[in-house]
């Protein structure tokens, strides 16, 4: 991790009062912006998001799939986290804080904007900075970089289905014309076209080269990241302004799916005898989120200056203090986890001990 990606959410909270300060004193500028659309999507951003996402999705080697069956504890564990208990948790957590616990506290007519962006967040697991968390923690990165591509490829399907049925639930009305797009667009699009340029700068060029592309398109994401923030904040900035708990009463459910989820990955791996170099990245994995892709999905379906959008701009804020957080947790707990029955079971019949 870099010293600037080490440092993202102190960036992010500069693009706010950025954003904020812009967004009041260039109004007009602004909403030419917002105005630049077809179908529904918002040029200027669709650009931006292709350069936040690509970048991550070049890094993923689909030909990892071979490995899934090496650790299907873990991949199969992590998989229950991220697609059956994580979107449906923080959807829970999203009607219990902000429709009911601090409803008062929240402006009445994004509330169900609010809960959709959480929502679309929890539904987007993480990609590319899971390499990040794995590797602080000392993770399996076999295991990591096959439940990475594993997630991608679901993501292709399940992501729209399950915003779908929850936003459904929430009534929340489904634009599903839009939401589809979302999903061609944000995902379909972006990991054909990343694999088609992995493909390509690995057999012309090497793995030197492909190393030397990794160089040039990180900072190009994180810029085009932190862009969308400035844009994304230049239209929120008057209504953050008039409700400055927006954003802490956002994080409160984001923090508790985030240490619940990682919390029960750990856990299960533990009582299924689980390597702590898996369960530590499936913890983490089972935790933190696509934070571009569900910006992208926010702002196409519900628009860039919507309670959605800034819901899951809250969660690119806490990401990175609060997975760096996790992976503390996981590395100083590794005794306790390697001194679990079923852990020591499994480490006697790997070397062959009855």
């Amino acid at each position: 991790m870099t010293n600037f990606e080490r440092y993202l959410s102190v960036w992010v909270a500069l693009c706010i009062v950025v954003g904020i300060i812009l967004g009041h004193f260039f109004s007009g500028v602004f909403q030419a912006v917002g105005a630049m659309e077809i179908a529904q999507v918002n040029l200027p951003v669709a650009a931006l998001i292709w350069l936040m996402i690509v970048p991550m999705l070049v890094k993923i080697d689909f030909g990892a799939l071979r490995q899934v069956k090496e650790h299907w504890r873990g991949i199969g564990i992590t998989l229950f986290v991220n697609w059956a208990t994580k979107p449906f948790t923080m959807a829970a957590l999203g009607w219990l804080f902000l429709g009911y616990l601090f409803r008062p506290y929240l402006p009445a007519d994004q509330i169900d904007s609010y809960i959709a962006g959480l929502i679309i967040l929890a539904a987007a697991p993480c990609t590319a900075m899971v390499f990040v968390w794995s590797n602080l923690s000392d993770g399996e990165p076999h295991f990591t970089l096959s439940q990475v591509a594993l997630n991608d490829v679901i993501m292709v399907f399940a992501f729209a289905p399950i915003v779908g049925l929850l936003l459904g639930l929430s009534a929340i009305t489904v634009p599903w014309e839009t939401l589809l797009l979302s999903v061609v667009l944000y995902i379909v699009v972006p990991v054909v076209a990343a694999q088609i340029l992995r493909r390509y700068v690995l057999t012309g060029y090497g793995q030197a080269g492909f190393d030397r592309l990794l160089a040039v398109l990180q900072p190009v994401s994180l810029a085009a990241l932190l862009t969308t923030l400035v844009l994304l904040f230049g239209f929120q900035g008057e209504q953050i302004v008039e409700q400055p708990l927006v954003i802490a009463i956002l994080a409160v459910p984001i923090l508790i799916q985030v240490y619940f989820n990682s919390g029960l990955a750990y856990l299960l791996n533990r009582q299924l005898g689980e390597a702590h170099c898996v369960a530590a990245p499936s913890a983490l994995i089972g935790a933190s989120n696509f934070f571009e892709l569900a910006v992208a999905a926010a702002i196409s379906l519900f628009g860039i200056d919507s309670g959605a959008a800034l819901a899951t701009v809250v969660g690119v804020l806490v990401e990175v203090p609060v997975m760096l957080s996790v992976v503390r947790i996981v590395n100083a707990t590794r005794g306790w986890y390697e001194r679990g029955r079923a852990v020591q079971r499994a480490a006697q019949v790997s070397i062959g001990k009855p």
